[in-house]
This record gives C-alpha cells, sequence and structure tokens, in this order.
C-alpha cells in the first residue's frame, strides 16, 4: 500500500503503467501527468477517458467557450497545473492572453459572454446551482446541452483539481516551457506550479 500524501502517487512512468488499461497508454492518458497520476486507480482512469473526451474535445459549448469555462474553474480552484495547460491550450484554440489573462480577474473586466461563462462557474463552485437568469442568459448563448456541458465541465475540473492539488502532480515539461518561453505579459494573470 502506498503512504499517503504528496507524491505518494506520481505520475505513473511506463514501466509501471497497469496492464489492464495498457490500450490508453498510447491516448491522452498517457502523455499528461494528471492522467499518469489517476493511472494509480485502473478502473477509474478507464472510466474517466471517455467523459474526458466528450467534456473536452465533443462539448456543446464548443472550443473557445469550453477553454473559457476550464480557465476559469482551474482559477477559482487555485489549480496551477490545470491553468498552465488551458493556458497552452486556449492559445492554441486562438484565445489571446488578455482574454485568458481575464480569467483570472474581476468579472467586470471580462468580454459580456465570458463574464456570463465565468459567472456561471462562479455560482457552480459558491451555490453548486445555476439561477434562474443566469440560465436563461445561458441558454440564449449555449443552448440547452451548452448548459449541461457546462456543469459536467465544472464538475469534471473539480475531481481534477482536488486530484492534482492532492498528489501534487508536477507540470508536464512541454506545458511548463511553453509559458517559461513564453509567459502572459506581464501584470497578467499567472499562477505558481502546484
Amino acid at each position: 500500500m502506498q503512504k499517503e500524501g504528496p507524491g505518494a502517487f506520481a505520475p505513473l512512468a511506463d514501466e509501471n503503467w497497469p496492464e489492464s488499461i495498457g490500450h490508453l497508454r498510447g491516448t491522452v492518458a498517457g502523455r499528461l501527468n494528471v492522467y499518469r497520476t489517476m493511472a494509480h486507480h485502473p478502473a477509474l482512469l478507464a472510466a474517466w477517458e471517455p467523459l474526458r473526451n466528450h467534456v473536452v474535445k465533443h462539448t456543446a459549448l464548443g472550443k473557445t467557450f469550453s477553454e473559457i469555462v476550464i480557465l476559469r474553474a482551474g482559477f477559482r480552484f487555485g489549480s496551477a497545473y490545470e491553468w498552465a495547460h488551458h493556458v497552452s491550450r486556449g492559445r492554441a484554440c486562438g484565445l489571446s492572453d488578455d482574454r485568458i489573462a481575464s480569467m483570472a480577474g474581476a468579472l467586470e473586466d471580462m468580454a459580456e459572454d465570458d463574464r456570463l461563462l465565468a459567472s456561471a462557474v462562479d455560482m457552480l463552485i459558491a451555490d453548486q446551482a445555476l439561477s434562474p437568469l443566469v440560465q436563461k442568459q445561458l441558454l440564449s448563448l449555449v443552448g440547452p446541452e451548452g448548459i449541461f456541458d457546462l456543469i459536467a465541465t465544472v464538475g469534471f475540473y473539480t475531481t481534477l483539481a482536488c486530484l492534482l492539488k492532492s498528489f501534487a502532480t508536477p507540470l508536464d515539461a512541454d506545458v511548463a516551457n511553453e509559458l517559461a518561453e513564453r509567459p502572459l505579459p506581464a501584470g497578467k494573470a499567472q499562477m505558481g506550479a502546484p
């Protein structure tokens, strides 16, 4: 049995990857430290992978709004790992550094659609529910499936933040290198390493 505490569940190396989930090693699960950490519980990772594909790749929010929601959740949870990864992913889907950084700021400093999405994330974290007014506004912006996917995304990243912070999962080298070479501009939101 592994000891408890940070580092007890370090990301698994290839030679320690469980046979029961060998088919996942060549996927995103085998590439990211968060999932290499989750691989300590192979059945959970096997069940998690299809949900991850929906929440991240097939969401009704679309790539841009999905990244806005994830960035706000990562910031609100204080998850440096998720923040860093989604700064990188946000840039890759065309978000400007200013727009990314705004997700770590005050609602009034955000663009209108981003403000609605961020306020929904904040509401879910604080109250575990969306108000009828916010639901109505979201319905116009992202539709009914988008509302469900927004809630699912916040729930998904709640679990990941708890896992990442509990086990002090290190940032993946490629993301760390990208942010070292291209940090958000001075004065913009930065989060330290986990």
